[in-house]
């Protein structure tokens, strides 16, 4: 009796224990009553009568880094459904893009569970029904896509997949929170053609960039020589009219000098009985003869005239020599 009683009272124990369940925060649990959806348990300690509740397993995947350090997603059945953003990073595939050209894409999709019961029993498989729906998404996607707006389009590619993906997967009570293309490899082939596109690009830009600067400094240059003949224009220019104008106050000066000393000649000439005029005359014949000896004349042919002016000339010296 004794075994009996201490057989029973592990049973009991047993059954106890399995019929405790904690869930972790972040976490939860579908139980099923004979069969059928029962409860979702909350955060904490619940109890569940054993035997008639069970837990329902659910497919799910876990990453493992194996000794390389590459991480390893493994598929597994846990009847623990975690609530938090789950990340899948999908193998690398090959899609087409609308003008034929096969490029390999790695993707990255972030997402949640927000409904226990649609991701458990409204599909069989979620982890990998997520990764075939988001591969198909991305040939369709993809697909509508030359090349070149493919490797320029990141965003609207993320944009169009997550909108996608979230209005699919809503059934499955799965949340699409963000889609990431993390490589974009076309072949080998277009990348060299693209590096050497590229390379001509920058090429045509230096070029150019080299026809402006020379540009640019041809107009300077030639804004700077037609500066500095008009700053030479304006220099003559105000060189010449000083000069003009010394040569002017000049004349001016020599002028009234003259007129000065033609005006004291006369009146002295006039205060001696003299004619003036006779004694100007007389004067510039003595002049012109000097300068006529100075180039070297040796005969000088003079007006009958001049021997009375020059008469005068002596008569009027001897004037002012006796007034003396």
């Amino acid at each position: 009796m004794e075994i009996v009683f201490g057989v029973l009272a592990l049973f009991v124990i047993i059954i106890l224990m399995k019929g405790i369940r904690v869930i972790q925060q972040a976490e939860t649990m579908i139980i099923e009553r004979l069969g059928r959806y029962h409860r979702t348990l909350e955060s904490g300690i619940n109890v569940i009568i054993p035997i008639i509740d069970k837990p329902r397993n659910i497919d799910w995947r876990y990453v493992r880094t194996d000794p390389a350090g590459k991480n390893l997603y493994v598929a597994t059945k846990t009847p623990k459904i975690d609530l938090r953003e789950t990340v899948y990073d999908f193998p690398r595939q090959g899609v087409i893009t609308r003008d034929n050209v096969t490029i390999e894409i790695n993707a990255l999709l972030y997402f949640q569970v927000v409904d226990p019961f649609k991701s458990l029993y409204e599909i069989s498989n979620l982890p990998d029904a997520i990764q075939k729906l988001t591969q198909t998404t991305l040939r369709n996607v993809i697909g509508a896509l030359e090349l070149d707006e493919t490797l320029t389009s990141r965003d609207t590619i993320n944009g169009k997949l997550r909108e996608i993906l979230d209005e699919a997967s809503g059934k499955w009570g799965v949340k699409v929170n963000r889609v990431e293309l993390q490589d974009i490899i076309p072949p080998r082939d277009i990348q060299e053609a693209m590096e050497k596109q590229m390379r001509a690009e920058r090429e045509r830009r230096a070029t150019i960039l080299t026809a402006e600067a020379s540009k640019t400094a041809a107009v300077l240059e030639s804004e700077g020589l037609r500066e500095a003949e008009v700053n030479r224009a304006e220099g003559v220019k105000r060189s010449q009219v000083l000069i003009a104008e010394g040569e002017a106050e000049a004349r001016k000066a020599v002028a009234s000098a003259e007129a000065e000393a033609i005006r004291l000649v006369t009146q002295t000439v006039k205060e001696s009985g003299g004619d003036p005029v006779q004694y100007l005359v007389a004067i510039r014949y003595v002049e012109a003869m000097k300068e006529m000896a100075a180039n070297g004349n040796k005969t000088v042919f003079m007006p009958y005239e001049a021997s009375g002016v020059m008469g005068s000339l002596g008569a009027l010296k001897h004037i002012f020599d006796a007034k003396g």
